[in-house]
């Protein structure tokens, strides 16, 4: 069976201090778009689990996200998933779109409809949580505003299909790192960081200054998006490197396209698409 597993973007992240055990306490609206990685999942009579990925830049290990995610949902049904699982990647990693942590959690709803475990909705969150921060999110399949540490999910109606742009350049951001200098670092004159207010919402994410102070290149890229005609707003999604552009009209996609890449290369990766509030509407 096939199954989709989407990207997201941060309409706004708001880091609220650091919590006693290291991670910093968030309040995000977070909202799955239209773009998707890709699982194809089988039963097969023993083996354990095969895994494979068409993007060789990634582990396919123990340690890659999915594999891990199938273990756990054996632990936790008490099921050993003899499975093989092959990944299709659409989405760039160290993006700030929330690609791997999305690939685990839609590899626990799938392995829970493929095994017909019926696991509870709270205890998928329960497994996704111990897989990453973002991992929860997935798990709802909706807009949601996420607290805590990201392990807190309330989801929200959004029934905006917001069309976008997302730009990401050849490198990523470590979120780890985002996180640690988010305290210490500064604004950078001229650089528009303040809130883009919305009749839908409000545009802001609180880790575009610690990451613009490193990469200069994100900071020109937001502020020159910022003054095209396409354009109603602009932000860096998560702790990025994706920057993406809510557009004025779908259709302008096209030619804004043309202008960043003239403008600022073409090893970047650009893709139009749209928000999704609730996934299968």
């Amino acid at each position: 069976m096939e199954f989709l597993a989407p990207a997201k973007i941060n309409l706004s992240l708001r880091v609220l201090g650091r919590r006693a055990d290291g991670f910093h306490e968030l309040e995000s609206l977070m909202v799955p778009v239209s773009i998707a990685d890709t699982l194809e999942i089988t039963r097969r009579e023993c083996g354990g689990i095969e895994f494979t990925c068409d993007d060789a830049t990634l582990p396919t290990g123990g340690d890659n996200l999915v594999v891990r995610a199938a273990r756990l949902f054996g632990e936790a049904s008490g099921i050993e998933p003899h499975v093989r699982i092959a990944l299709t990647k659409r989405i760039p990693h160290g993006a700030g779109l929330g690609g791997g942590s999305s690939d685990a959690a839609t590899t626990l709803l799938a392995l829970d409809q493929l095994f017909a475990t019926r696991l509870s909705r709270e205890a998928l969150v329960t497994l996704a949580a111990q897989l990453g921060s973002d991992v929860p999110f997935f798990i709802y399949q909706s807009a949601a505003m996420i607290r805590g540490r990201g392990e807190r999910v309330e989801p929200v109606a959004f029934p905006h299909a917001l069309p976008l742009l997302l730009i990401k350049p050849p490198f990523g951001v470590p979120t780890p790192w985002a996180y640690s200098r988010w305290a210490a670092s500064r604004e950078i004159p001229d650089v528009p960081y303040a809130a883009q207010r919305f009749p839908w919402g409000e545009l802001v994410n609180d880790l575009e200054r610690p990451v613009f102070e490193k990469f200069i290149f994100l900071a020109d890229l937001k502020t020159w998006l910022l003054a095209q005609p396409e354009v109603a707003g602009a932000l860096m999604s998560g702790s990025g490197a994706t920057v993406f552009v809510v557009l004025r009209a779908k259709d302008t996609a096209p030619a804004l396209r043309q202008r960043v890449t003239q403008e600022f290369g073409e090893n970047l990766w650009v893709c139009g698409c749209e928000t999704v509030g609730v996934l299968g509407r």
